[in-house]
């Protein structure tokens, strides 16, 4: 018998195994020591937590960020954010206050090690891997589950192994590396994946570098993306006053992948991806010199100490062109300390660069939207239609580097063309460390006596009913390819209503159908089910599990689609909706909104594994489709969903 090597992936699943062995097209459940949430989907990942009626959370660590929506208009988000602070004392979770940073950039610096597993309320959730950790992004719900001690479900992974080789040449970046992944994989058929990364390129590449490779992994639909743990690790969280936490952490010379790519890095040059889609890669110097008016420069993606300190060095002496808006957020407060001690600080606001609070803010559309018709540049991670906050926008994603040219030259410029030698920046050896804006758990003891606060826009989970013995329902919407999380429910200012699920599921696809959630509900009060028809890719983007509730609230019982991405179909059916999948894609020809679709028996059709058949009552004839279901996801559609079933 020959025994191979393993993966780094295959590493940490030996050791956190909750169940048997399942075949490859399976599911693995693993046992999960870390969690973390963030403002936007925690408040109701916790309310799904209080219904389990547990004294106390049953991970090692559980961390409640305030990230995304730290403005506070109206009473809405301060609600939310002290419903939080007191859930969190009540059940023995960290809280990183507003202004302490962003979820993903905080837990590097602050509380990831290497070896551990990671689920997260936040697609991005995956950055951690730079340290690696078995880091994924999940509904908040599952989150939920996690943190009362439940196994978290994962396809059974499919390794696909990216080596890199090589040197980045100056003034091109790690941003630049993860952008050219996308231009060869782009953001569909990854389902399943996961990404290692390996080569002589690592021994170039910092945490932070690595951070941003792993976080843009997402934007592929793949499950998660590692790194090994080798020097750079131990030196990064050495200065970060950690050197406990590291163990080295690397794949077998013998293990076995999917399959493999091969990136030389010493050949990339400063790329671009175009409007809409973090897919659509061309090389900066083919775009041309495009008039800008805004440059974003931070998110969870590009927000480190290196990041920012780099930017610094561009601007130093220069001077932001006058039709341009400079917009700089750190992505923690340990970044804005380190570089505000360093000077760094001085030479972006010297330049004419409004700093921003360390927080999300405008990668989700919840601040600093772009004016009408104009084009920003932004080095965070999604550039979707409308996510901005302005439909009319066109959205580059680039890096720091061409981000900080560029906004001194008033155009997108290959920041080669600046002049100069690439500024170095050194890593840290200590970073000054601050944690006073983490308010760690209280004594075991003195938990009990917390009480939870809800103001009056926090409700309770609304509630799904199980599976009916027949669908008859309508087609609702028809929607094409790509349809990404934020065209079902949007982000910006609307999440301030993510807390009340009436209320936001008014707004479930304004982006493309105003009328939406009205129709729905009229079905839904007639007594039958909504139907969406998709096509490829349905449930891009975002973790938000409001992609699931809120349509679940109106009566959604079926979403019939080419494909699915991860995240958005686990969340479906945690909430009791059943993702179908087109047996024939050019089937969806024959659909349109406004049908009236029935599946007989379908209780027992999905029981016993049969062959469904989906009749249309408005034009005649039918159509087959397929289901991929787990026997413990199909418990969880018949049952009504998972806080129904559990």
């Amino acid at each position: 018998m020959i025994i191979m090597g393993k993966t780094i992936i295959e590493k940490i699943i030996e050791t956190h195994r909750e169940t048997a062995p399942e075949s490859p097209a399976g599911e693995i459940g693993i046992r999960i020591d870390q969690t973390l949430t963030q403002d936007a989907t925690g408040t109701m990942a916790y309310l799904q937590f209080e219904a389990m009626d547990l004294p106390e959370i049953r991970t090692e660590l559980s961390v409640s960020y305030i990230d995304h929506n730290t403005i506070q208009i109206g009473y809405e988000n301060a609600d939310d954010h002290r419903y939080l602070q007191s859930v969190a004392g009540r059940f023995g979770i960290h809280l990183s206050r507003a202004g302490n940073g962003i979820c993903h950039q905080v837990h590097l610096e602050r509380f990831g090690i290497p070896g551990k597993t990671l689920i997260g309320s936040d697609s991005h959730t995956p950055t951690a891997g730079a340290l690696a950790m078995l880091a994924v992004g999940a509904g908040g719900l599952d989150v939920a589950l996690a943190m009362a001690g439940r196994p978290f479900y994962l396809p059974a992974p499919r390794i696909f192994r990216i080596e890199l080789q090589g040197k980045l040449p100056p003034w091109v970046a790690a941003k630049d590396v993860i952008l050219k992944i996308l231009s060869i994989f782009t953001t569909k058929g990854n389902v399943g994946r996961i990404f290692e990364y390996s080569g002589s390129g690592l021994a170039f590449l910092t945490v932070p570098e690595r951070a941003t490779i792993a976080n843009m992994g997402a934007e592929c639909g793949v499950t998660t993306s590692i790194f090994p743990s080798d020097d750079m690790t131990r030196r990064f969280l050495a200065a970060q006053g950690r050197a406990k936490d590291w163990i080295p952490l690397h794949a077998d010379a013998d293990a076995v992948y999917e399959g493999e790519a091969v990136i030389d890095l010493s050949r990339l040059e400063p790329l671009a991806a175009r409007p809409h889609s973090p897919d659509r890669i061309s090389p900066v110097r083919e775009i041309g010199p495009l008039a800008i008016r805004q440059v974003c420069i931070g998110s969870c993606t590009n927000s480190s100490y290196k990041d920012l300190a780099t930017v610094a060095e561009i601007l130093k002496g220069r001077t932001v062109h006058p039709e341009v808006s400079l917009i700089v957020a750190p992505g923690s407060r340990q970044v804005l300390e380190n570089i505000t001690r360093e000077g760094y600080l001085a030479h972006i606001l010297g330049a004419g660069a409004r700093l921003m609070e360390n927080a999300c803010g405008f990668c989700i559309g919840n601040s600093q939207s772009p004016p009408s018709g104009a084009v920003s540049l932004r080095t965070s991670n999604r550039n979707f239609y409308g996510r901005s906050g302005t439909r009319d926008a066109d959205i580059y994603l680039v890096s720091p580097e061409t981000a900080a040219v560029s906004a001194l030259k008033g155009r997108l410029t290959d920041p080669r063309q600046l002049g100069i030698a690439l500024p170095f920046i050194p890593q840290p050896r200590k970073f000054h460390l601050d944690d006073n804006m983490i308010i760690r758990p209280l004594p075991p003891e003195d938990r009990a006596g917390v009480e939870i606060i809800r103001g009056p826009n926090i409700g309770a989970p609304p509630d799904n009913t199980h599976l009916t013995a027949h669908i008859d329902g309508e087609v609702t919407i028809k929607v094409g390819d790509k349809i990404t999380t934020d065209h079902i429910i949007p982000a910006g200012a609307r999440m301030k209503y993510r807390s009340n699920i009436p209320r936001y599921a008014h707004y479930v696809f304004e982006i493309l159908d105003r009328d939406f959630s009205a129709r729905a509900l009229r079905i839904r009060n007639e007594g039958r089910q909504n139907i969406i028809v998709a096509g490829h890719s349905y449930g891009q983007g975002s973790s938000r599990e409001h992609a699931a509730l809120c349509p679940m609230y109106l009566g959604v019982k079926v979403v019939l689609a080419k494909s699915f991405e991860r995240i958005h179909a686990a969340n479906l059916i945690n909430f009791g909706i059943l993702p179908l999948i087109f047996e024939n894609e050019g089937d969806y020809e024959l659909l349109q909104a406004g049908d009236r679709l029935r599946v007989t028996d379908i209780r027992k059709v999905l029981t016993e594994r049969r062959p469904l058949r989906i009749d249309n009552l408005t034009r005649g004839g039918y159509l087959p489709a397929a289901y991929e279901l787990t026997d413990r996801q199909l418990a969880l559609i018949l049952g009504g969903g998972a806080l129904r079933a559990r």
